[in-house]
């Protein structure tokens, strides 16, 4: 029950955050971004039809499309979306404001304001309800990641307004998309622990192990190898430790075994013991 008052909480903080990147950067300054809002505003002058009436129309056809498709679950959540996002844009568009922003400006933080949104309401497992649906339907059958179907539906989006505002709203707009992609996978990243990754190749296996259990507090997994060149077999030492404690872990290893060899790489999100999720 606590986490679904947690994913209903998220779900319309997630909408009201992409509302807001929405009615106060994409549409008062006409930027050519993904999803409803940049199709709206590149068919409104082709169609002569109001963005909103667009963007409704748009969120009503997905809903239907991620129904049949990603099953009863997903609409069940997604139709709070459906709602939710057209009703905090109909308030948010009649709000008076007095800011101006450089449509420079309103493309990157509209895109990562939006973006932020969107990663909040896909960590729910619901969509917003709008053009995020056909990427979640694609990334559920191709295992591609829906940040990159969505960087795609966007860019094709601006692309298509290129005739109405010229190829200087397409580069906008380009930014907008890009803006939008980076804030989706930040957002999706966060709650796990970043923490470095260590592999070691060593003649003195027990030491090296000795040490990381006892003095730095880490675990540890052997991965049995063998030598491209001497063709022997070897065991790799695989820890995962936070940042800060990398350098003793190097300095130490090298005092055991000055030609152990380490491969360094950093690790974008961890769960399990002595690594929490927010």
């Amino acid at each position: 029950m606590r986490r679904k008052i947690i994913d209903g909480l998220l779900l319309v903080l997630g909408n009201f955050i992409l509302s807001i990147g929405v009615s106060f950067f994409i549409l008062p300054n006409n930027i050519l971004s993904g999803g409803v809002a940049g199709i709206s505003i590149a068919l409104a002058p082709l169609l002569s039809i109001d963005t909103q009436i667009i963007i409704n129309v748009i969120v009503i056809f997905c809903f239907f499309l991620g129904l049949f498709i990603l099953g009863k679950d997903f609409a069940v959540k997604t139709i709070a979306s459906s709602i939710l996002f057209p009703f905090f844009i109909s308030i948010l568009t009649k709000v008076n404001y007095n800011f101006v922003v450089d449509p420079l400006m309103a493309s990157i933080y509209g895109g990562l304001i939006s973006g932020a949104g969107l990663g909040i309401t896909f960590r729910t497992g619901a969509s917003t309800g709008g053009m995020d649906i056909p990427p979640l339907i694609l990334q559920k059958f191709t295992k591609i990641r829906v940040s990159i179907w969505i960087f795609i539906f966007d860019a094709l989006t601006v692309l298509l307004g290129a005739k109405s505002f010229g190829l200087n709203g397409v580069l906008i707009g380009l930014i907008s998309v890009f803006a939008t992609t980076f804030a989706i996978d930040r957002v999706q990243l966060l709650g796990g622990e970043t923490a470095t990754q260590v592999m070691i190749i060593t003649d003195k296996i027990s030491e090296v192990l000795n040490y990381i259990h006892l003095h730095i507090d880490r675990g540890s997994t052997i991965i049995p190898a063998r030598g491209g060149y001497t063709q022997k077999n070897k065991e790799i030492i695989m820890t995962v430790l936070m940042r800060d404690q990398y350098a003793l872990l190097e300095k130490s290893v090298k005092e055991i075994d000055p030609g152990a060899f380490l491969i360094v790489s950093e690790v974008t999100e961890v769960h399990g013991q002595g690594f929490y999720r927010i």
